[in-house]
């Protein structure tokens, strides 16, 4: 493989922003694009030959033979792009199936790449042929993007595009319907830097009470001085306390106070609603916690249970299942809340959306 740029290279990443910025405040404006929620990959093709990188570098092309076959097909003869990969469910993304593709065992790979296939979006233009791009503004490789890639119609796709801030808007409040993460703002008179935050992020906010449940402790601590690493966080269903997801936003002074705090709920396994689980060793489609997966790699995830008598308000963006997608952001405690008051009805939903709307096709 010879390119004008040759991997490994680092994205260009995004910085959070609250609401849609204006665009009259950046040179040559901003042009607004959907938030995907996938794998951040580059494609590097050279002929026949196509290499997929993550975000940190790391080769992907083993895991998704069907979108190397796609890029031999679709592209251009000598390329390098910058996008995301997803996995569709219905009308919408599903993260949760996208990371059941990271697998070491060749034969699951092959079943994957035909049962739960990947398809490639692309939204920035590193090189073409023999020149590169990536020192031209964002008006430039968004021009030569779309005349490269125009008309694709899956696997591969091209991403849209608009630089009306009112349509971004719409597009905040409708795509995450389709399984995407918000909007992404591009400087159009910004070159392609590698790894500096020179994009912007509008994500979705929100908040919901949530029963504190247990605690892991940060990698630093000692057992001179424990400190917390995160909060275990659930809701009920039903009357069944489930796993819902951690919050780890504390300084060091508070995560020392924290475990001192939180000794007097400490209780037994056995004596906890998530005893059930205690003898699970495997991966589980509900993750519960303390279980081990392959995106472990070894990490010790025992926990401390607590009594669930303890409520506290977070910040989240969105859901992934019945958890949430991140670490949510510790806000306040509510001692006014009952433990049992806090269900998974109090979790904003948003309104279902057609992905084939906003990738502009027919169909998958």
């Amino acid at each position: 493989m010879d390119l004008p740029v040759m991997p490994p290279v680092q994205p260009m990443l995004a910085k959070s922003v609250k609401g849609i910025p204006d665009p009259a405040k950046f040179e040559g404006g901003l042009s607004f694009e959907p938030k995907w929620d996938g794998f951040r990959c580059l494609v590097f093709k050279d002929g026949d030959e196509v290499e997929l990188t993550s975000r940190n570098t790391k080769p992907l092309t083993r895991y998704f033979p069907e979108v190397v076959t796609a890029a031999r097909e679709q592209l251009p003869d000598r390329c390098v792009l910058d996008g995301e990969l997803f996995v569709t469910s219905g009308s919408r993304l599903e993260f949760e199936t996208l990371q059941e593709r990271i697998h070491p065992a060749a034969s699951r790979i092959t079943m994957l790449s035909g049962k739960t296939p990947a398809s490639f979006v692309a939204f920035d233009l590193l090189a073409l042929g023999d020149v590169d791009l990536t020192g031209r503004p964002f008006a430039e490789r968004r021009t030569e993007l779309e005349q490269a890639l125009g008309g694709l119609t899956g696997p591969m796709y091209l991403t849209r595009t608009t630089l009306d801030p009112d349509e971004a808007e719409r597009w905040f409040e409708q795509f995450e319907g389709a399984g995407l993460d918000g909007v992404v703002a591009k400087p159009m008179a910004a070159p392609y830097q590698q790894n500096a935050r020179t994009m912007l992020k509008i994500k979705h906010a929100r908040t919901a009470d949530v029963v504190v449940a247990g605690y892991r402790l940060h990698k630093n601590s000692t057992e001179e001085r424990p400190l917390l690493g995160s909060l275990l966080l659930g809701l009920y269903d039903d009357g069944k306390l489930q796993h819902i997801g951690v919050a780890a936003s504390f300084t060091e002074a508070r995560r020392a106070e924290l475990v001192s705090e939180l000794q007097p709920l400490v209780c037994d396994i056995a004596d906890h609603p998530w005893g059930e689980w205690q003898e699970w060793a495997v991966a589980n489609p509900d993750r519960v916690p303390g279980t081990q997966s392959r995106w472990s790699n070894g990490k010790d995830l025992s926990f401390t249970p607590l009594r669930p008598e303890l409520v506290l308000e977070v910040g989240y963006e969105h859901m992934e299942g019945r958890r949430f997608r991140h670490t949510a952001q510790f806000k306040n405690w509510r001692p006014d809340r009952d433990p049992e008051s806090c269900g998974y009805e109090q979790l904003d939903e948003p309104v279902s959306y057609d992905l084939t709307k906003v990738l502009g096709v027919e169909k998958f």
